[in-house]
């Protein structure tokens, strides 16, 4: 399958029946399946490795922003081809609940309606939305315990008590600027910050019946879908918000257009 993008016009073309020197993306094929969160990931497609980051982007923009997706048989064409081959790899039929967070995208739409095609009646829906600002929180017990209890090879702790006390006041510094903004602006600016897996609660869910939803569903397969992930910082929130109240599900995540170097131990 290919699809090609031609500078001239800015337009995408789509041929699902070869491939091509000059295709962009591709299904997924021997690195279909990987760890990473913490549990078994999947993704659709990847990007070629020559492919620049300016169509990279643009091409993400045009599968996310198109208008009225159902209407575009290319697009529809490209994620029911990637669901079909999670499919046969995972068995959709034996899913309980689908998450996936609120988006002004179609695709995560578009995908849960094709997901039910196999899982219908008994496969149900939770979304998860942006917390307020004034939610957010810090794991400074998770953070204490990778970080700030660290000991050197000799047995000395690696800071003193008053480097661990400058670091909390930094910290907490930190939160009451985010406190203060709004959630755009906070994701940006904290999407590339050494303290990001540690900063939680940047999403919530969407009703009460959601919450309780997730607490009665233990020990049944979950499965968390998003449109494309880069940073995986949506897939990371995701996760820990499902484990504030429910940690024994299966767990499996899938990416219409994901990332195989994603590491486990970066979001967990």
């Amino acid at each position: 399958m290919g699809i090609t993008f031609f500078d001239g016009t800015n337009k995408f073309v789509f041929d699902f029946e070869h491939d091509g020197a000059t295709d962009i993306i591709t299904l997924t094929g021997s690195g279909y399946k990987v760890k990473a969160f913490g549990h078994c990931f999947y993704y659709g497609y990847e990007f070629r490795d020559d492919v620049s980051g300016s169509v990279r982007s643009e091409f993400i923009k045009y599968l996310k922003f198109t208008g009225d997706l159902k209407n575009n048989s290319n697009l529809t064409d490209f994620i029911k081809r990637a669901v079909d081959a999670l499919h046969k790899k995972i068995n959709l039929y034996d899913y309980d609940l689908v998450v996936m967070p609120e988006s002004s995208s179609e695709v995560n739409k578009y995908m849960l309606r094709y997901i039910y095609r196999f899982a219908q009646p008994h496969l149900q829906k939770m979304e998860l939305i942006k917390a307020l600002p004034s939610n957010i929180d810090f794991d400074m017990d998770g953070y204490r315990e990778q970080y700030l209890n660290d000991v050197l090879e000799n047995g000395r702790p690696r800071y003193t008590e008053k480097q661990k006390d400058e670091v909390k006041k930094s910290i907490q510094s930190m939160l009451d600027d985010i406190h203060r903004k709004d959630y755009f602006t906070i994701a940006k600016d904290v999407k590339k910050s050494r303290f990001r897996p540690y900063i939680t609660r940047f999403l919530t869910f969407k009703t009460d019946a959601d919450a309780e939803l997730c607490a009665q569903i233990r020990k049944q397969n979950v499965l968390i879908i998003d449109d494309v992930t880069t940073s995986g910082s949506t897939l990371g929130e995701i996760l820990r918000t499902l484990r504030i109240i429910n940690e024994d599900n299966k767990i499996t995540i899938f990416s219409l257009i994901g990332r195989k170097d994603l590491m486990a131990d970066s979001f967990v």
